[in-house]
């Protein structure tokens, strides 16, 4: 980042969209810092930040364009589905879910850590319009990225302190995810259990 500078930010904020494990925490509070001692400005650091959260979310959104609805469904109805407990209805219900809630879930997910990148692929599978898509996600990258590289900037040296602090929301996000997740496949599961009764 020292050496390429703004260039350098758009492609690690690109790829950690890609590869959600790599920590936007990082990179952004480091970029803040950065702004103390070399020619890079915060605006800017935001400004490459954002491009490359874009340019992440838009392969991402490729990516679920290619693994459509029918396609899933498809794999629903089979051998997969059975194993996972899905049906077709299940994958139809989701889409029905993304087309109301779509805009607020991309908008509220871009603020949270591995699921910012990640909510780009159902938007991509339920055809989200590409200038909501890319508005929503902009809206959400720029609080994200805001908040990080100013955060880096305030805090000069410590940026350390921040992407660790940064990193345990990560983590708490994490588990209530994963939490609701599975409590949401057992809610599901027993519905269908209490329907076939």
């Amino acid at each position: 980042m020292e050496q390429y500078g703004y260039p350098g930010i758009l492609f690690l904020i690109a790829l950690e969209n890609i590869f959600p494990p790599i920590p936007s925490e990082v990179i952004l509070t480091f970029g803040g810092f950065l702004t103390t001692y070399t020619s890079l400005g915060v605006p800017g650091v935001v400004l490459a930040a954002t491009l490359g959260s874009l340019a992440g979310a838009a392969v991402l959104y490729g990516a679920g364009a290619l693994l459509n609805k029918e396609r899933l469904k498809k794999l629903a109805a089979g051998r997969a589905g059975k194993l996972l407990g899905l049906k077709p209805e299940d994958v139809e219900k989701a889409d029905a879910w993304f087309q109301k809630k779509g805009r607020r879930a991309v908008f509220f997910c871009r603020c949270v850590p591995v699921v910012r990148s990640l909510i780009s692929i159902p938007a991509g599978m339920s055809r989200m319009e590409l200038p909501q898509f890319f508005l929503y996600t902009t809206a959400g990258s720029l609080i994200w990225n805001i908040l990080l590289v100013s955060l880096g900037a305030l805090m000069g040296e410590s940026w350390r302190y921040i992407a660790y602090l940064a990193g345990e929301y990560s983590h708490v996000m994490l588990i209530v995810l994963g939490i609701s997740l599975i409590s949401g496949l057992i809610w599901l599961l027993g519905n269908r259990k209490i329907k076939n009764l």
